[in-house]
Parts: structure tokens; C-alpha cells; sequence
């Protein structure tokens, strides 16, 4: 492999904003080179570390077949108790969505469970946002009406009785 060119500090921030373009053009794999170049440059750079993530995680719906260990990795490097609790919850929400989009045998449950995982987190965030930050109440709600939407509930506990011999 080629060694990789360095990011000048002055170059970061119109970086990051290529990097915010390209989520949003549904690019995520270019927004990721772009925040690994400005984490290079900058390794604790707050921004990159969100957008880097966000973008992991526009990979989870495509068929990528993308884990979440690298975007736990992105989490705990985060800053900020609102910041890590409502990104906390933005993983779980992108997971659980992952796992209603494939479809497979009980996913509706996985799903379940990871839009609520998701729900708690954003009522921490909730409880500690900025003023005028209701962001993490929006995403609540997204979970909310996700679960009416396609009728989840939490799996049933499968208890078998055994016959008395």
C-alpha cells in the first residue's frame, strides 16, 4: 500500500465539510477516508469523530455486511455526556433498523429490542441536552412510532414444561 498523504491542520475544517457532503450525498465510505485523513492530522477532533461515525453506521442498511465493533470503537471516543448518550442511541437505532430491513426469522424482535436500547439512551441524552437541543426527544419519538409502525413487542419467554415422569 502507498503511504497516505497528511491533512494540514488549516485543511480541516473544509474537510469535514466534504466529509458532512458526502453523508449526505450517500457516500459514507468517502465521508469515512475524509475523517480518518482529519483524525490522522487531529486525533481527537469531536466532529470527525461524529461524522465518522454516522457514517459507519449509513453502512449498517446497505448490504455492506458491516459490523458494529468498529462503530463501538468510534462511540468510546467520543466526548461529552450528551454527545456519548444520544450517539450511543444513534447506533442502536441504525442496528435495529439494520435488523428489521433484512428480514430474517425473528428480527422483529432483535428490532424491538434495539429500538428500545435506542429509547433509553435518548432519554438520557434528554436529561442532559442543551438548552433548546431537543434532538435526542425527536429520535425517541422516530424509535416510538418505528415499533407501532411494524407492530414489534418483546419476545415472549419460551418456557417449556417438561413432562412429569
Amino acid at each position: 500500500m502507498s503511504d497516505l498523504k497528511t491533512l494540514s491542520t488549516n485543511a480541516i475544517p473544509g474537510a469535514l465539510e466534504k466529509a458532512e457532503r458526502y453523508r449526505l450525498l450517500n457516500e459514507p465510505a468517502e465521508a469515512e477516508s475524509i475523517c480518518l485523513d482529519v483524525l490522522a492530522a487531529d486525533p481527537e477532533n469531536q466532529k470527525a469523530l461524529i461524522i465518522l461515525l454516522l457514517a459507519v453506521t449509513d453502512r449498517f442498511s446497505k448490504t455492506y455486511g458491516v459490523s458494529d465493533t468498529q462503530a463501538k470503537q468510534i462511540l468510546r471516543r467520543i466526548r461529552g455526556e450528551y454527545e456519548h448518550a444520544y450517539y450511543r442511541g444513534i447506533l442502536a437505532e441504525r442496528l435495529a433498523k439494520a435488523q428489521l430491513a433484512r428480514g430474517a426469522p425473528g428480527c422483529g424482535y432483535h428490532a424491538y429490542e434495539g429500538f428500545r436500547e435506542a429509547m433509553y439512551c435518548f432519554e438520557k441524552a434528554e436529561a442532559v441536552r442543551p438548552a433548546g437541543n431537543d434532538d435526542a426527544l425527536l429520535r425517541w419519538n422516530t424509535c416510538a412510532r418505528m415499533i407501532e409502525r411494524n407492530h414489534l413487542s418483546a419476545r415472549e419467554d419460551e418456557r417449556i414444561e417438561l413432562p412429569l415422569e
